[in-house]
């Protein structure tokens, strides 16, 4: 199989679909790979070391989606990849659907075999490609919190550890999965004082057992989430429906009963924010307030450290590659269920039931529509 990677366009997007010691890899087995011309060289992995790990190098986007057979990416496709989609490809990246009708009728109108890489589930029923990324924006959350709370950003000028003699800052975790547990423990070791709420009793004893007495475990409630919210310094948004659109948990209403200086950092933001006033924001301009509320809901959050995320991906993603490219796309989600979990659009229709319900299209099974691979 030819696989291409082109270079991220996304608002300061520095990962790579595939890097250096991947692509050796999937060579390794005999496959071909083409890179677009420099797509890693902001995060330190050069047009030379790819060149000796094996690749093509391709001067633009439009020669790697020409030839490529599979396109490996990080982001969702922009507008202008989504056009360069044929009907015979697969695209395997994040796709995020369910709040984005524009790309979706795309895809559908591409015909191409679109596997997202954040409903890929496995044995335990975790979603292993979402994960290393949920890892870093739920660590990177409360760097982003405790910028926000400064005063030159719009908060309330509070230290998110206090000092002695002053108390610490009210963090609030919305949701304990690989999001909020990350968050949770970054804010933990900052010194802040720290709640986390989500309506899984096993999480929250899980939670509990690993932090004792230093964080708060509330079982999520409408009551539990005003009466928290409206207390805290920074709000955590970490919820997560797989495939689906975040649910709208904290409301405009809510919003303007915060602290004034108070934020709200909204990591569900790739599938449509858990406030009624969150909008995707970029690394370029991060932050917006709305009733004195600073919100940072940038929708690529690990981009910012590009290397790091890459590298996490890349361990996550490898092996799910290579049994797309080893045994072709259609064998490989005919013998892996997890890996058929990640069909999102194939040949015109939609796959995953969330996005068909979200946006109110048509829904096919993903194993009937392997038929059509």
């Amino acid at each position: 199989m030819l696989i291409g990677v082109p270079k991220e366009i996304k608002n300061h997007e520095y990962r790579v679909g595939l890097t250096p010691m991947s692509v050796q890899e999937v060579i390794s087995h005999g496959h071909s790979v083409v890179i677009e011309d420099n797509a890693g060289a902001s995060i330190g992995f050069s047009n030379e070391d790819y060149i000796a790990a094996g690749a093509k190098i391709l001067p633009t986007a439009e020669d790697v989606f020409a030839q490529a057979d599979m396109i490996v990416k990080v982001k969702e496709p922009q507008e202008v990849e989504r056009k360069r989609l044929r009907r015979d490809q697969t695209l395997f990246t994040y796709l995020h659907l369910a709040p984005d009708v524009p790309q979706t009728n795309d895809l559908i109108e591409s015909g191409a075999t679109c596997i997202a890489y954040e409903t890929v589930t496995d044995d335990a029923g975790r979603l292993p490609l979402l994960a290393p990324m949920s890892e870093v924006a739920g660590r990177m959350s409360i760097q982003a919190g405790a910028h926000c709370l400064e005063k030159a950003h719009g908060g309330r000028g509070v230290l998110m550890g206090g000092v002695p003699g002053v108390e610490p800052a009210k963090v609030v975790v919305i949701g304990g999965g690989v999001v909020g547990a990350s968050a949770t423990a970054m804010a933990v070791g900052m010194g802040a004082d720290v709640v986390v709420l989500d309506r899984s009793v096993e999480v929250l004893r899980k939670l509990d057992a690993q932090y004792g007495n230093r964080i708060k475990t509330i079982f999520s409630t409408r009551h539990a989430i005003e009466q928290y919210v409206t207390e805290a310094d920074l709000v955590i948004g970490g919820v997560l429906i797989p495939g689906a659109a975040a649910p709208k948990l904290i409301t405009r209403d809510l919003i303007s009963k915060m602290k004034k200086g108070s934020a709200i950092v909204d990591v569900a933001i790739d599938q449509g924010g858990c406030a009624e006033t969150a909008k995707a924001t970029t690394h370029a301009e991060p932050t917006y307030i709305v009733d004195d509320v600073v919100h940072y809901c940038v929708a690529n959050m690990p981009g910012a450290v590009a290397r790091t995320s890459t590298m996490a991906l890349n361990n996550a993603t490898l092996p799910f590659v290579l049994e797309l490219a080893d045994k072709g796309p259609r064998k490989a989600m005919e013998e892996n269920h997890h890996l058929l979990n990640g069909l999102n659009v194939c040949k015109g229709v939609i796959t995953c039931p969330e996005v068909a319900e979200a946006q109110d299209l048509e829904y096919r099974s993903p194993r009937e529509m392997l038929q059509e691979i």
